[in-house]
């Protein structure tokens, strides 16, 4: 036996395996919205199925989510402290509320914690020390969303914003306000309590009590796949079909089995299930392996569902993913 030759394929062979994985695998977290926002199980599902991939690699993923809207900002410095204590290595989070968020990130940056933007807070990212964004321009989906409207025959849309305050579904609506504008439409914002949030029949009143008061409102659009049925309800509800058009951020079976039959005109998709598989994935890959897109930022969106491909959307739906 050749002790010489042996030792040197010994050490190749760990060499060998110190360079097929990384040294110390990625522990993350990713903060999403409330567990009672059913658009984050679509956030979910990406987050899982990325959640693979990074075990695979030897690392772990923690899914945090606040409970609901009503504290909302401190509720998310609370998830993010509670990342920052638990020693991860990376936070994957949207910003919804910066005066809140940003500094408890900046501070979670200076103990050496990679920050992954995703969903919300594009603008902030430098602040952070974010590595990427990914998700939808909101303000450019907004003005999507208008111009849509307005190309239709919209002259008045109310813009529904049903978390006040909240960063991206403010630059929604701004964005609706200077597409519709743009294209020749007035739009006015009706802003409900957060309390609201999730609220069918409550929301359905508010929009109600608007289209009621002012019958030269012909369109509406929600921010959300669940208040796009309030607002079809309320629509329905005055027996206002054929005078305002419904459309709406993000999708679910419901807001697409409406466009299929004509009584929602459209859906704006950012393709949630994208954000949370690749926020998770490229945060833990950055960790693991030093990777970095060139693209900077990565848009998921925006996508205008409408009777003219509706079909293809729902076959997403169906599978959990849109």
């Amino acid at each position: 036996m050749n002790l010489t030759k042996t030792l040197k394929a010994t050490v190749a062979a760990a060499a060998l395996a110190m360079t097929a994985m990384p040294a110390s695998a990625a522990n993350i977290a990713v903060i999403a919205g409330s567990i009672e926002d059913g658009f984050f199980n679509l956030i979910k599902k990406g987050v899982d199925d990325a959640t693979l991939m990074v075990e695979a690699n030897g690392g772990s993923v923690n899914y945090l989510r606040t409970p609901n809207y009503d504290n909302f900002g401190p509720d998310l410095v609370n998830l993010i402290n509670q990342a920052v204590a638990q020693g991860v290595d990376g936070i994957a989070i949207p910003v919804w509320v910066p005066e809140a968020q940003v500094p408890a990130l900046q501070a979670a940056a200076e103990k050496g914690i990679t920050i992954m933007m995703y969903n919300s807070g594009q603008d902030v990212k430098e602040d952070v020390q974010g590595v990427n964004y990914f998700g939808s321009d909101e303000f450019v989906a907004g003005k999507a969303g208008g111009a849509y409207m307005a190309e239709q025959g919209a002259k008045k849309i109310l813009c529904h914003i049903h978390t006040p305050g909240a960063v991206n579904h403010e630059s929604r609506c701004a964005g609706v306000q200077e597409g519709g504008t743009e294209g020749g439409a007035e739009v006015i914002i009706l802003r409900t309590p957060a309390n609201l949030d999730g609220d069918i029949t409550g929301t359905a009143e508010s929009i109600k009590s608007e289209l009621v008061a002012d019958e030269t409102i012909d369109a509406v659009i929600s921010l959300a796949a669940w208040s796009a049925d309030a607002s079809t309800n309320a629509v329905a509800q005055i027996g206002a079909g054929d005078r305002v058009m419904v459309g709406s951020f993000d999708l679910s079976e419901s807001a697409l089995s409406r466009i299929q039959a004509g009584s929602q005109k459209m859906a704006i998709d950012q393709q949630p299930y994208l954000q949370g598989f690749l926020a998770t994935s490229m945060l833990a890959a950055h960790l693991d392996f030093g990777t970095e897109l060139a693209t900077d930022p990565v848009l998921t969106g925006p996508a205008i569902v409408d009777a003219s491909n509706i079909e293809s959307a729902l076959a997403g739906v169906s599978k959990g993913a849109r």
